[in-house]
């Protein structure tokens, strides 16, 4: 057997169970469409809750950055330093959402693997979600602590988890969950961590710019200790921020892996973000976050009791989640089949992401085309 035969058969037994992905090229997008294949499609598959994404204002903040100071950052911040828009980013940040510290890094991926390493060591316990996001379940890997995973939402199982004896003990939870749209009860998830010692993560990505009050997202007024946040979901950018006490950005500088051992955001993105948060804390905000609530409304029960912009169909097995996302975009929605191990065996999806820059006839279309059955 040659060295490299595995590549093909890895391939193969994916092919075979209906996992084999494969990405599609999009060659025009506007804010709430994509063509794919020549076609024009509806976009109910993307993050940009707020149609920030493709504003031409934050473009227009992204070329002015990079003109005047380039497109890359060059190396790692703590190497070359960067610029006063990082300090104007950071600084709106903490700003907006009242907390001492705010420390940026390139992905909501990185953001997670590069804190969790930082607050809890071998000796320590994280008790963690058993639907929590990839990047939070590698963070808890790579920390080397103790992880123990309780039931979905259960805060029953979260205190039994919590009382075992440990150190140091951190609770980490996303506030919305991104594959299956719930929201964990955060307040009273909190006030059971802080009543056992224990420190509050909470991941508040699909939160953040589109609930709270002025889109500050859920954790912080929960009480959380620590908050992750996105610059690329409704902010309309790229990158992601920890936020939290005194010290902690100045303590991420010196020990997160994924920090320290990477180029920082381009000029150009961080500029767009600053763009964006400027937007989005304002009275515009607030009314892209109606326009998208609307929309929820609109899809009916579907998304009855869903807090925010993620509606997830249940289909079951992997080929079937496929082939209703074919007919969906025959029917001209873009909306791609979610399968494991982004999810649990046996629960592939259709996962619906809603948009302020979705039209209301555009949401009327996808409840007609779901009430038809092809979905």
């Amino acid at each position: 057997m040659a060295r490299t035969d595995f590549i093909a058969a890895a391939l193969a037994d994916l092919a075979a169970r209906d996992r084999l992905r494969r990405v599609r090229v999009v060659t025009a997008r506007s804010a709430a469409e994509v063509v794919v294949s020549g076609r024009e499609l509806i976009n109910f598959a993307a993050n940009d809750y707020l149609g920030l994404g493709l504003d031409a204002r934050l473009a227009t903040a992204a070329a002015a950055a990079e003109i005047a100071l380039g497109v890359g950052a060059g190396a790692s911040r703590l190497v070359s330093g960067h610029t006063a828009i990082t300090e104007e980013l950071e600084g709106s940040l903490r700003s907006w959402l009242g907390v001492e510290s705010v420390r940026l890094f390139n992905s909501g991926y990185a953001a997670n693997t590069g804190l969790l390493p930082v607050i809890a060591e071998p000796g320590d316990l994280i008790v963690s979600d058993e639907r929590n996001h990839a990047s939070l379940i590698d963070g808890c890997r790579l920390s080397r602590a103790t992880v123990a995973v309780y039931r979905h939402l259960d805060l029953d199982d979260l205190e039994r988890r919590l009382r075992t004896p440990a150190r140091r003990k951190v609770v980490v939870t996303e506030s919305v969950f991104s594959m299956d749209g719930d929201a964990a009860p955060l307040a009273e998830l909190v006030g059971l961590a802080h009543r056992h010692g224990a420190l509050v993560v909470v991941d508040d990505a699909h939160a953040i710019g589109i609930m709270g009050e002025s889109g500050r997202g859920l954790g912080v007024a929960a009480g959380a200790d620590i908050v992750v946040g996105t610059l690329g979901k409704a902010v309309g950018a790229a990158g992601a921020f920890v936020a939290g006490p005194a010290g902690l950005a100045e303590l991420l500088w010196n020990r997160a892996r994924t920090l320290v051992f990477s180029t920082g955001l381009t000029t150009g993105t961080q500029a767009a973000a600053v763009e964006g948060v400027a937007i989005l804390r304002g009275a515009e905000g607030d009314r892209r976050r109606q326009v998208l609530r609307d929309h929820r409304d609109r899809l009916g029960s579907r998304a009855a009791g869903l807090p925010g912009a993620i509606v997830p169909l249940v289909i079951g097995a992997d080929a079937d989640a496929v082939a209703a996302s074919s007919r969906l975009e025959a029917q001209g929605f873009w909306i791609p089949a979610i399968r494991p191990p982004t999810v649990p065996e046996g629960t592939a999806r259709l996962r619906i992401t809603l948009s302020a820059a979705h039209t209301a006839e555009q949401v009327d279309r996808l409840r007609a085309a779901l009430s038809e059955g092809l979905a």
